[in-house]
């Protein structure tokens, strides 16, 4: 087990799942052996606004909130998100981009427009990886294991394959979704080399 303190920050819209893909990631990582802070940040949430978590993890994790700049990894679950929060991510950091867009309120009342080419801007400047994670779920049976599906490119893009995330899976998701969070999470796996 590394000294050092991994960062991780989850962000996207209220509704899609980042809270518990953070729950599983703590769930897991402490089953792990690591000491683990997570802190939550709903913006408004229920409204479509946006939801951020942080998840530290090592040997001895002092406080749950990182600064700009030490985010390892930074998972989008909506594309604009990802642009609103690359400042927490470090230099040498790398980024998980679901190709999914959602408009905010500005963007629905025609006051601005989506940005453009999102995903091309960030990967000019970072280690990115666009996903396709909403199509990858319907494939897969239900559209809204999206978030699992990021999470499995999470898992897979920060090398903690080694730990039980099944479990983890099967420990926060109802028993009726474990069969189907279980493929979603195999099947984000899959989307990182």
């Amino acid at each position: 087990m590394s000294n050092k303190v991994k960062n991780i920050l989850l962000v996207g819209v209220g509704g899609q799942g980042t809270i518990l893909v953070s729950k599983i990631l703590s769930s897991g990582l402490l089953n792990a052996g690591y000491d683990v802070k997570m802190s939550e940040i709903h913006g408004m949430a229920q409204r479509g606004g946006s939801v951020s978590t942080q998840v530290r993890f090592g040997e001895k994790v002092h406080s749950p909130i990182m600064a700009h700049g030490q985010a390892d990894i930074l998972v989008s679950f909506e594309m604009m998100e990802a642009l609103r929060w690359m400042k927490y991510l470090s230099p040498e950091g790398k980024v998980v981009i679901n190709d999914y867009q959602i408009p905010s309120a500005p963007i629905l009342f025609g006051k601005v427009d989506y940005p453009e080419g999102v995903a091309q801007i960030i990967s000019k400047k970072v280690n990115a990886t666009i996903i396709k994670a909403s199509e990858i779920a319907a494939k897969i049976g239900n559209a809204r294991t999206m978030n699992i599906v990021l999470f499995g490119a999470l898992v897979k893009s920060m090398k903690l394959t080694e730990i039980d995330w099944e479990s983890a899976i099967r420990d926060n998701v109802k028993s009726n979704m474990v069969d189907i969070n279980i493929a979603a999470f195999k099947a984000g796996m899959e989307t990182v080399n």
